[in-house]
């Protein structure tokens, strides 16, 4: 984790910017009933020879939100990227199967395995030096699937642009044995208790 505070308290009538496309992370922050506002950032998410999840999602996270906090310095910016992999190999990175034979791999590989994510989340505010970035963790164990159970499963659910070729926020909930961690928001996309706190800490008024 990295960490660089500020002396002040920014209060609620600061901007919040939200650097995502994504409509879970969305849905996640709606859960907080504070203003602000998405910016997609536009970077090359591709691996840079990280030889652990860990570090990709960090830096993932960190230019995404370093790329929004640059074009808007008196902003909160959250950037947040998650990384999946499976058990004993988080140099192996799970990607977006983008395609239906891809997530269908993807699953037949999940199978009877867990399945780890590491899920970065990185908060900037350019104008007072404040920056933030940290990684937790979730893993699910997926329950033996059949070839049946997992094209079903994706002919509803749709995961293409999902990593691991699920939605544990919907119909995905249906493919696990076990899931294990602290906080399930984590899971989903972006660690909501640790977001809370480090806003707090900038003065966001929580609830």
């Amino acid at each position: 984790m990295t960490e660089h505070t500020s002396n002040f308290l920014l209060g609620n009538k600061t901007e919040i910017i939200l650097a995502s496309s994504s409509q879970t992370r969305q849905d996640l922050m709606n859960r907080l009933r504070l203003d602000y506002r998405c910016i997609s950032p536009d970077i090359d998410e591709s691996p840079r020879n990280e030889s652990h999840a860990d570090h990709l999602a960090k830096r993932l996270a960190f230019e995404k939100a370093q790329m929004i906090a640059q074009e808007h310095p008196h902003a909160i910016v959250i950037g947040s990227d998650q990384v999946a992999w499976r058990e004993h190999t988080p140099q192996n990175f799970i990607g977006k199967p983008l395609t239906l034979e891809n997530a269908i791999q993807q699953l037949q590989a999940n199978s009877g395995k867990n399945v780890f994510f590491s899920t970065a989340l990185s908060v900037q505010h350019l104008t007072s030096g404040f920056e933030q970035t940290l990684v937790e963790h979730y893993h699910v164990k997926f329950r033996d699937l059949t070839l049946e159970e997992i094209r079903r499963y994706i002919e509803i659910d749709q995961p293409l642009h999902c990593a691991g070729s699920f939605k544990c926020e919907s119909l995905g909930i249906s493919l696990f044995e076990q899931m294990i961690g602290q906080d399930q928001t984590t899971l989903m996309g972006m660690p909501m208790i640790q977001l809370c706190g480090i806003l707090r800490t900038l003065g966001i008024l929580l609830p």
